[in-house]
């Protein structure tokens, strides 16, 4: 074989790899790419010009910053009521025995599989047969989301506590520790890391569901319903602002934690 097929056969897995990330973020930069654009048209979507007046007025279309500022108090209060409810299901799932534990392991897993239209139609029937068909609007959503974001958080948690060694709990409480000092310097790091991660899962679900929110809605309109109604009159670019600054937003995260764990490793 010549140095240049080992060359190739050393590189072609990380060359795969390099191919597909790309491909996954090529809608990403161009909503980055989108977010510069001074159209010539209302219906235009293509690269026309370059400006910064989308960044100076991302609130200029009517009720834009509305929908944005309702799915993130959705989001945020979703993404605390599913963790806390889910965390607590995961420790009750995992460290104990009872009867029916693995039908309720069942039943988690089924609003995961469930196609979203089956989930959301199933919990507009439930509102209006309990008489909250005529209230449908932020709590209505905000229950909703509630469901659906806890399955993901009991399967994260559970997958985090599966791993923990339970023998640094066991050492904890042989140094005289009492079970609240074992869980908080012990059990409650280590489990952490899946509880953010469930956490930031809840909160992207959450923020950029569709078709659950669109059947609870009633008359409250979130970010992704306002980008539908957008789609069917005009294409603001002021839309791929938000998804920008939110895709940054998640970046950032994700690197300040990876420089977290580092610094902890050190």
């Amino acid at each position: 074989m010549t140095r240049t097929g080992r060359w190739i056969g050393r590189h072609l897995v990380l060359f795969a790899g390099f191919l597909v990330l790309l491909y996954l973020f090529t809608p990403i930069f161009v909503v980055v790419l989108m977010s510069f654009n001074d159209p010539k048209s209302r219906l235009s979507y293509e690269f026309d010009g370059f400006t910064l007046r989308n960044w100076q007025d991302p609130c200029q279309p009517f009720g834009l910053c509305d929908a944005v500022s309702t799915s993130l108090r959705i989001g945020l209060l979703a993404t605390v009521l599913a963790t806390a409810l889910g965390t607590l299901m995961a420790f009750a799932m995992v460290r104990h025995r009872y009867r029916g534990r693995a039908a309720t392991s069942l039943f988690i897993f089924l609003p995961m599989a469930s196609p979203e239209i089956v989930l959301g139609s199933s919990l507009l029937a439930l509102f209006v047969s309990a008489g909250f068909g005529g209230v449908l609007g932020f709590w209505t959503i905000l229950i909703a989301h509630v469901m659906f974001c806890l399955s993901f958080v009991v399967v994260t948690v559970k997958a985090r506590l599966a791993g923990m060694d339970t023998r640094l709990e066991q050492a904890a409480m042989d140094l005289y520790a009492n079970e609240w000092q074992t869980f908080w310097r012990i059990t409650f790091p280590l489990v952490f890391p899946g509880i953010l991660a469930a956490a930031l899962l809840s909160f992207s679900l959450s923020f950029d569901d569709f078709i659950i929110t669109n059947l609870n809605a009633g008359r409250t309109v979130t970010f992704p319903m306002y980008v539908w109604g957008s789609a069917q009159r005009d294409i603001p670019p002021q839309i791929n602002v938000i998804g920008t600054a939110m895709f940054m937003l998640a970046v950032l995260l994700v690197l300040g934690g990876e420089l977290a764990r580092r610094r902890r490793s050190r």
